[in-house]
């Protein structure tokens, strides 16, 4: 009779240590599943705009632009000349207040020129020779056709816009109708691993090239 209680003790305390291995590997099982789901999320996120993103995504980051930097290269063509600059720019956006900085990198010649755009003020600077020069309500302001920041509220608002894609590359395009005839036509090529801009053109109403910029670094800061 002993010998059966024993057993049965030894029996009873076997399935109760099974029991608790069994909750043992559910808690983990779901703890490792919480892990996973947290990583893929956390991955997802991360990926947003890049080879995941979906053409529309890249639009709507682009257009919730906040601020940006990038270094250009731009060519401006004419009837007999092509001249080629380097130039860093950037963007902010706080609350109403906008600012945008263009600095001349190359030709030498007028190498350290700033052109700042801050809401309707206009300044001209030059480190090297310490000029600066501030143009209030300059009426050009908003036809900066070279910042991207004004390439996007233009899109926004254009009811000429068009949205093209290919396998790299997502095409903006838009026609200015009350811009110079000369710079009528923007189109800006963005691309679709990076999320970034590639290139941006501007065209005559004849669709000839007067403006090429080749983006060769940017950073792009977005309310999203």
């Amino acid at each position: 009779m002993r010998i059966k209680l024993r057993k049965g003790v030894v029996n009873l305390k076997k399935n109760i240590n099974r029991k608790k291995i069994i909750i043992v590997i559910i808690i983990l099982a779901v703890l490792i599943f919480c892990i996973i789901q947290i990583f893929i999320k956390k991955t997802i996120k991360n990926s947003k705009i890049g080879n995941n993103s979906s053409s529309q995504e890249i639009i709507e980051n682009l257009m919730n632009l906040s601020s940006y930097t990038a270094k250009i290269e731009m060519l401006v063509y004419s009837n007999k000349n092509e001249n080629k600059y380097e130039i860093v720019q950037s963007y902010e956006k706080n609350g109403d207040n906008e600012k945008s900085v263009q600095e001349i990198l190359e030709p030498e010649n007028i190498s350290g020129v700033k052109i700042i755009q801050e809401n309707d003020k206009l300044i001209l600077e030059n480190s090297r020779l310490s000029l600066k020069n501030i143009i209030e309500n300059y009426k050009y302001i908003t036809d900066n056709c070279i910042d991207l920041s004004s390439f996007v509220k233009e899109y926004k608002n254009n009811e000429n816009k068009q949205q093209n894609e290919n396998e790299d590359e997502v095409i903006l395009s838009f026609i200015k109708t009350d811009a110079n005839p000369y710079i009528k036509n923007r189109i800006l090529t963005i691309d679709k691993k990076t999320g970034n801009p590639k290139k941006m053109e501007c065209k005559s109403e004849n669709e000839k090239t007067t403006l090429y910029i080749l983006y060769n670094e940017v950073k792009l800061n977005t309310n999203k």
